[in-house]
Parts: structure tokens; sequence; C-alpha cells
């Protein structure tokens, strides 16, 4: 008997496999089955060495019109096949081009246009969506219209933000930074509905890092917007603006610090602190007459281990003084700002603590420090120092019987000095002799508002010029140059008119001069001009402000919290700037908004 090969038979009604002989088996009613031979039965065939059966014309057929349609597919766009790196470059430079400070943008402009790329495709989606919630900048008014149409009468995109956030878990998950607008004047107390409201925003926010330009003052009460940061596990800086709270206040009228706060209000500042293992960054500003007491300061900052920046303002001698400047954690920047309880004494005791070895930063203004000895200790022992800011109206003056040496003061590793001493003394002159003897090797900037002889811009890098061109707009520049005694402060504006007559006074005498003789003759003559500063001196020698067009050298609170210029903006942004755009008006135009630029906290160190 010979042998038949098996195959597969596939049933039409369940589509099952069975196995047959070749001819017991019920004929398929697929066409593709019944054309072509199956696979088993090819392998058999082989496997015998049997002559395999010829292939239907069809199945030719069908492979070339495959393969035509392959090449004549026309191929993918380029940015369908760019990687993820590549959108994020390019969302990178969007957003540089909205947020530099020449951009006549705003923030509801560079949103608009994440918008519009988030509409190209899915790849743009999927690469727009986290850059677009990552930051949500809402600044100025609402828009009337925008409030028409959805039928509210305040806090329309608020509102609008914590609805899409709440609706969609994914979106919310991308947030990392929020401004919200200004909602009421400076000076006025924060309503308990517009808290509310923020909190309830903050809340959707699991991954919140950052709440900027709302810094509503606590007066150690219960309120939803701090219990609500509180429960922020990753955030990474926030600003305690503390203020008068009536029960301490009707305490400190029968009695002494400490004791001040309640056991209440103690423990529950404390435990506000408790879930922030993520924040860097902390300010501790007291208004008007705000307490914080010095053990609830020690215990805090303990609470913190990832601390790195921390700045402390405006508080009393009975909340702040030496001996709580010397529990202070490790940190790389430190301000210390009108502080009464903070002496010399206190500062050369903190240079010799461990947890000032690590201090890259420090700022010290309005601390009022007698001596230069103390001053000198600082930079002396801290040996990590790169920057440092000194800020006061009388002059540090080395004390009785001590003996001096050049330099005076020095620092190895310090690369940046503001160095502001309103009123003359020996300390402007105590400072130039010590970078002369080579006290200072690594500095390179150098800012003294008030340096009233020159002396600090004589040991400087040479500059042609050091007035900006919008200072011809200043009434600082065109009064006449006229000091008062009764008032030491002096504007930066000031300080570059003076600066600049120093330079344009140098000019008018010759440095040095060329004489060319051929043949015992004088042929040619040169006067080189003179200058103002030192040839070949690595520092230089600036009066830029820390807050760019501002009045005032450093950067504080007031410019932090000032919110005046969003609610009533000047000149405002328009969307003007992309009136070209063929889409019309409908496109570019907004409300008019303030240009909103953040804040850096950096900048205070």
């Amino acid at each position: 008997m010979a042998f038949r090969p098996q195959r597969f038979s596939l049933a039409s009604s369940k589509s099952s496999m069975t196995w047959g002989s070749h001819e017991s088996s019920p004929p398929s009613d697929r066409s593709s089955v019944s054309s072509r031979p199956s696979f088993t039965s090819i392998q058999s065939m082989y496997s015998i060495g049997l002559p395999s059966p010829p292939l239907s014309p069809s199945y030719y057929s069908a492979s070339i019109t495959q393969q035509k349609l392959r090449s004549t597919a026309p191929p993918p766009p380029v940015f369908q096949r760019l990687p993820p790196e590549i959108y994020d470059c390019i969302l990178r430079q969007l957003t540089i081009f909205h947020d530099q400070a020449t951009s006549m943008s705003c923030e509801t402009c560079r949103l608009r246009d994440l918008c519009a790329l988030a509409l190209v495709d899915r790849r743009w989606d999927r690469a727009v969506r986290p850059q677009l919630y990552r930051r949500v900048y809402i600044v100025g008014n609402d828009s009337p219209l925008q409030a028409k149409k959805f039928r509210m009468k305040s806090d329309v995109r608020l509102k609008l933000l914590r609805r899409t956030l709440r609706e969609r878990r994914v979106l919310a998950q991308h947030v990392r930074e929020i401004k919200v607008p200004r909602l009421q004047p400076d000076g006025e107390v924060v309503e308990e509905r517009t808290l509310s409201l923020v909190a309830s925003l903050v809340m959707v926010c699991p991954n919140l890092e950052k709440l900027v330009g709302f810094y509503p003052v606590f007066g150690h009460n219960f309120d939803r917007l701090t219990y609500a940061l509180s429960t922020r596990t990753r955030l990474k800086e926030h600003v305690w603006i503390i203020g008068e709270n009536s029960a301490i206040t009707g305490r400190s009228r029968k009695q002494v610090p400490p004791g001040l706060m309640d056991v209440e209000q103690v423990d529950r500042f404390l435990h506000l602190h408790d879930a922030w293992d993520s924040l860097s960054t902390l300010f501790l500003f007291s208004h008007k007459q705000g307490v914080l007491e010095r053990d609830v300061f020690v215990q805090t900052l303990r609470r913190l281990p990832s601390l790195q920046r921390l700045c402390i303002s405006n508080f009393d001698m009975d909340d702040f003084d030496d001996v709580t400047l010397q529990t202070l954690p490790p940190l790389q920047s430190l301000r210390l700002q009108d502080l009464e309880g903070v002496t010399f004494w206190g500062l050369s005791e903190f240079s010799r603590t461990r947890s000032s070895q690590c201090l890259r930063q420090l700022s010290l203004i309005h601390l009022d420090v007698k001596y230069l000895s103390a001053i000198s200790n600082l930079l002396l022992r801290l040996t990590s120092l790169q920057r440092f800011t000194l800020v006061q109206e009388s002059s540090p003056e080395v004390a009785a019987g001590e003996l001096v040496f050049q330099p005076v003061i020095a620092s190895q590793h310090l690369q940046y000095v503001h160095w502001n001493i309103l009123l003359p003394g020996s300390a402007n002159e105590n400072l130039a002799k010590s970078i002369c003897a080579g006290g200072f090797p690594s500095l390179r900037t150098l800012r003294a508002p008030s340096d009233h002889d020159g002396l600090l811009q004589m040991v400087c890098r040479p500059r042609a010029q050091i007035i900006l061109p919008s200072d011809k707009y200043s009434k600082a520049y065109r009064a006449p140059n006229e000091s008062n005694p009764d008032n030491p402060a002096q504007t930066l504006f000031t300080a570059r008119k003076q600066a600049q007559r120093r330079i344009e006074e140098a000019r008018k005498s010759a440095s040095f001069r060329i004489v060319i003789e051929e043949d015992g003759i004088v042929q040619e003559v040169f006067d080189i001009e003179g200058f103002m500063g030192t040839v070949g001196s690595t520092i230089s020698y600036t009066l830029d402000s820390d807050v760019p067009g501002s009045d005032n050298a450093l950067i504080d609170l007031p410019d932090l919290v000032d919110g005046s210029k969003e609610v009533a903006p000047r000149d405002g942004c328009t969307g003007m700037w992309n009136a070209s755009h063929h889409a019309g008006k409908k496109w570019w135009n907004h409300t008019e908004r303030y240009r909103y630029h953040p804040v850096d906290l950096q900048r205070f160190f």
C-alpha cells in the first residue's frame, strides 16, 4: 500500500484543525486554502522527495501588488522619525524666546504657541503636553469675554485650570510650578475665599515644587493654603512671611520672651515642615513685628534635611541672636538681614563652627558689624566661600591697639564681592589695599555702589564706559551731583554717574606719551589718554542691579511680593508682536497682560 502524505483540514464552521487522508478530507469553502497547498503538505512532499505542486497565479499577483504599494507609498515626514530629545530641544528654545528679557511676548503667547504645536500630530502632542503643564503661569486679569462665556464672576482661569486637572489626573502629574494672578492690592489681607481657591489647586498637583508670585502673610492661624502646601512632599522652596498675631501681641504686654507662642501655635508651625524632606530653599521674613521664637527656629531647621539656602530677615533680638546663629545646619547659601541680635562676636564664633565650612554664599545686610576683624575671620575661615555681600551704614574699623598687616582681609577662593559701606570710613581703603597686596587672587567681580573716593574702582580693570543707555532718562542722572550727609544712601544711577565722571576726568590727562624721532628730529607725537583703573587687573568693576531696571543694587522682599505692575500693567502684551500672522487678529490678539518674569530666589544670595 502506497504511503499518502497527511495534511491539515480546516472546517468551515468551527475553524478547527483535524487529521485525515487526502481523499477523505472535505473540501474547504475558503478560496485561500483551496488555491494553494498547505504548509504541512508541502513539507511532507519534500521529506519523501516528491515534487512540490505549483503555486497559483493569484499568489504571484498579490505579492507583486504589495511590492508596488510599498515602493510607491510616500515616506513619513522627517519630524516623525526624530528622537524625543530633538523635540525637547525645540521646546526649550521656544521657551527661551518667550522668557528672555528683551522679548515682547508674554506667558499667554507662549501657551498659545505650545497649543499650536500640540495640534500638529500625536508625536508633538506627547512632547508638548509635559512642557505645557510643567510650568503654569496665570498672569494678570481675566478676559471679560471669557468670564461671560463661562458665566463666572471672577477667577475664571483658575477655576478652569482646577477643573481640567481634577478631571485629567495625568496632566496634574506634570505640574511642577504654579503662578497665580495677583488677586489683591499690596498691603491688603488675602480673603479666605482666595486662599481656599489656591489651596484646592495646590491639592490637585501631587508633584508641585514651587508656588511663585503669591506669598500671603502667615499669622500663626490655620488656613487651607498653608495646610495644602505642607502636604506637598516634593516642594523645593517656600517663603514664610510671619505676621502679627493678636494673642501673641497680648501676651507680649504681660510677659517677656520666651513663651509668647503657646503650645498649639508651636506644634502647628513645626508640623507644617514634617513632609518637606525635599525643601532646599527657605525664606523667613518678619512682617510688622511677627514673632518666631528661638526654639522654633532651631527645631524647624532640624526638620529640613535637604535645606541648602536660608534667608532670615527682620526678626527681633529675642527671636534670633548669636546663640541661634551657632545652631544653624550646614548650608550652601546664607543671608542675614536686619537682625538686631547678631553681633560681630556671633559672626566670629559662627566662622569656627563645623556647619559654616560648607558656605559658598554669604550676605550680611544691615547687621552693623563694628570691627573689621570679624569680617577678616569670616573670609579667612570660610574656605569654600565664593560670593560675599556686605551692606551697612557705618564703616567697620580696626580695633584700637590692634596691629595691622596687609592684607587686612583676604580670601583665596572668593570670586564675587558686593561691598556697600554707606558712610565714608577706612573700610574702602583697607579693602583696596588688601586687593593690591594680593589678598584676593580669585576675585573676578566687585560691586561697590558707595565708592566715595574711587579707591575700589582704581584697583579694578579699566572700563571705557560704565553708564547705561537708559540712565539718561533717570531723574537721579539729570540731577546735579550733590552729596547729602543726612541721607547717605545713594541710588545706582548716582553711583554710575559718579563713576563715569571719574573715567572722563582721567581721560583729560595723558597717561603716557609716544614720541617718534628720525635722525634726531621729532616726526610725530602721540598722547595716550588716561584711564581709571589698573591695567592687568583681573577684577571687573560693575554697578548693575540684581533686578534689571531697578534703582537698588540688591534684590529685597518688595521685589518678590510686589504685584502693582501686574494689577495695572502699562504697555503690556496684547500679542501685537505677532500681528503679521496670516491667521489674522483672532489668532494673535489677547487681553493686555503684564510681561511677567519670575524672580529667582537664588538672586538673594
